[in-house]
């Protein structure tokens, strides 16, 4: 999960017996998280523990292991043994001009044939800029699927439970989303 921050989505798919790899640029985030969670973890290892890149701390639990550093800075050869990326908030929270590096870079370290499940949401953003960010389905395919087969798996309009994003003046608010599988 690149840019997890303490998503509550990691405890939701490691009690469904996977094993979760966040990244997160902020330790107070991956630290916080493990304390409100009440999740035991090993100390912070510095440095060699993936791949040797400087300035990366990770933070382990049974089921759960979060690399605190900067995404742009990992490698392929951190992410050895994933075998899919879900990114729930990560494309979302980048401007326009920061999007294309995200996702090249993604794409050069993400396991060759893992998939990746992307959420992204649509909505008016003159009205309300960012973050998060709007990513339309045109910005996802053309992102995206010179790599991966892009399928839009789900579309749900969540104004109604958005209430910063209907306070804001927004009227429609898209949340979808897709599966890229390797081509």
């Amino acid at each position: 999960m690149p840019l997890c921050g303490k998503s509550l989505d990691m405890l939701w798919i490691a009690a469904a017996g996977q094993r979760v790899l966040g990244v997160e640029l902020s330790r107070i985030a991956v630290r916080d998280f493990f304390a409100e969670n009440n999740l035991p973890t090993e100390q912070p290892r510095h440095g060699t523990s993936h791949g040797g890149s400087g300035g990366i701390v990770s933070w382990r639990s049974s089921k759960i292991e979060i690399i605190c550093g900067d995404f742009f800075r990992l490698s392929a050869n951190e992410l050895k043994g994933v075998t899919g990326v879900y990114d729930r908030a990560a494309l979302i929270s980048m401007p326009t001009e920061m999007r294309e590096r995200y996702i090249q870079h993604l794409i050069d370290i993400a396991p060759p044939m893992a998939p990746i499940l992307l959420v992204t949401l649509e909505f008016d953003n003159s009205v309300k800029p960012g973050p998060p960010f709007s990513v339309d389905e045109a910005a996802v395919r053309s992102g995206f699927e010179r790599q991966y087969y892009v399928d839009c798996l789900d579309v749900q309009d969540i104004l109604s439970k958005s209430p910063r994003f209907r306070e804001s003046g927004i009227s429609s608010l898209l949340e979808k989303v897709y599966r890229l599988r390797p081509k």
